[in-house]
C-alpha cells in the first residue's frame, strides 16, 4: 500500500514555538509510514467575501494542499481557551465553496483531521475541543479519541525547548498510529 500524505497545520507563529517543535516530533513518528508536509498559509488574507471571486492564488494553493492530503493534523497552542485567530481564518477559507460552485466544493468537507497541542496546565484541552467542534461544523471528519495535549513542563518553559515525558511520547505515538489507521 502506498504511503499516505499527512499535511501538518502548525498554529504557532513563533519561529521555534513549542507547537512547531511538537509538529517536528510528530513528523519523526510518521517517518517511513507517511509523507509529511507542512501547510504554508502565511499569505492568506483575512476572510472577506469581496476577495472570493476570482479565487486568489494564495487561497487556491492552500485549498489544493488540503485536497491533496489524506489527512490534516492540526498542532496548535491555546489562546484564551481557544485556538489562534489565524487558524480560524484558515478554516474559514477552507470552508467556503469555490466561486460559482456548490457547497460540496469546499476544500475541508470530508477531510480527515486530528488535533494536538502543547501549552499550559490544561494541556490545550479547551483549544482541542473548540477546534474539533469547528472542524466538525464545517464538514471535516475528526479523530478525537486519541488527541494529545501536552502540559509543558517547567523545564520546557525555562529552556524554550519542548520536553516530552514518557507518557507524552506514548500518547503521541498512539495518536500517530490511530491517525494512520483513520486515514487508511
Amino acid at each position: 500500500m502506498a504511503e499516505k500524505n499527512v499535511l501538518i497545520v502548525v498554529g504557532t507563529l513563533r519561529r521555534d514555538g513549542f507547537n512547531l517543535q511538537l509538529a517536528k516530533r510528530i513528523e519523526e513518528l510518521l517517518k517511513g509510514r507517511a509523507n509529511v508536509s507542512y501547510l504554508d498559509y502565511s499569505q492568506l488574507p483575512l476572510m472577506n467575501q469581496d476577495l472570493e471571486d476570482p479565487e486568489l492564488q494564495a487561497v487556491a494553493q492552500v485549498r489544493q494542499a488540503v485536497r491533496d492530503a489524506d489527512g490534516v493534523w492540526f498542532v496548535s497552542p491555546q489562546y484564551n481557551a481557544s485556538f489562534p485567530g489565524h487558524v480560524k481564518n484558515l478554516v474559514d477559507w477552507l470552508s467556503r465553496p469555490l466561486p460559482g460552485k456548490g457547497r460540496d466544493s469546499a476544500a475541508i468537507g470530508g477531510v480527515k483531521t486530528t488535533v494536538s497541542g502543547a501549552g499550559g496546565r490544561t494541556a490545550t484541552a479547551e483549544m482541542r475541543e473548540a477546534l474539533d467542534n469547528l472542524l466538525e461544523f464545517v464538514g471535516a471528519k475528526t479523530l478525537r479519541e486519541h488527541e494529545t495535549g501536552i502540559a509543558l513542563s517547567g523545564e520546557s518553559w525555562m529552556s524554550g525547548k519542548l520536553t516530552l515525558s514518557p507518557e507524552d511520547e506514548a500518547a503521541l505515538a498512539a495518536q500517530a498510529d490511530a491517525f494512520l489507521e483513520f486515514i487508511a
